[in-house]
C-alpha cells in the first residue's frame, strides 16, 4: 500500500498536535478549598519569563514548572501565603503581581507625583519672573524711554539676524 505525500503530512501533523495537546496538564484537587487557593495563585503569580502574564496564562516552560510546584505545595497543605513566600524566596518579589508597599516601592508611586509638583512650581516661578521683568507700564525694558538708541539698534540687529 502506497501513501501519498499529503496523507503522510496530514497524519504526522495530526500526531504532533495530539502529542502537544496531551502535554497540557489539568490540575484537580479533591478539596474545593485547596482548588480555590490553587486557582487564585495561578492568577496572582507572574511568569518570570513572560513578565506580563500569570503562570495560568503562560505556556512557557518555567510557568508550567511554577504551576506544577504551586499545585504540589497546595496539595501538601501549604497555605496561600506560604506558597507566595516560597515563590518570592525562590524567584524574588517580581513573581507576585501584588508587590508589598516598602520604602523602595513607595518611590514608584511618589516620584511621578513629585515631578508634577516640581513642574508646576517651575512654571509658576518662571511666569512670575517674566511678569516682574516688565516695567510698571507693562512694556519690555528695551522699549522704554530709558533705553539708549544703541541698545535699540543692537536689539534690532539681533532680531534681523534671527529672522
Amino acid at each position: 500500500m502506497k501513501l501519498s505525500l499529503p496523507i503522510v503530512v496530514l497524519l504526522i501533523s495530526g500526531w504532533i498536535i495530539a502529542v502537544a495537546h496531551a502535554t497540557e496538564t489539568t490540575y484537580q484537587l479533591d478539596d474545593p478549598a485547596k482548588q480555590k487557593i490553587f486557582l487564585e495563585l495561578k492568577h496572582e503569580l507572574r511568569c518570570p519569563m513572560c513578565q506580563n502574564q500569570t503562570i495560568g496564562d503562560s505556556n512557557a516552560m518555567i510557568a508550567l514548572d511554577l504551576k506544577r510546584k504551586t499545585f504540589e505545595l497546595v496539595e501538601s497543605g501549604k497555605s496561600k501565603q506560604e506558597v507566595i513566600d516560597y515563590m518570592k524566596a525562590r524567584y524574588g518579589e517580581f513573581v507576585h503581581y501584588k508587590p508589598p508597599v516598602t520604602p523602595i516601592t513607595i518611590w514608584l508611586w511618589l516620584l511621578p507625583a513629585g515631578f508634577i509638583v516640581v513642574a508646576f512650581l517651575v512654571m509658576f516661578f518662571a511666569r512670575r519672573n517674566a511678569k516682574s521683568d516688565l516695567n510698571e507700564a507693562g512694556e519690555s525694558p528695551l522699549k522704554s524711554e530709558d533705553a539708549s538708541p544703541q541698545d535699540l539698534e543692537e536689539a534690532d540687529k539681533l532680531l534681523d539676524k534671527y529672522k
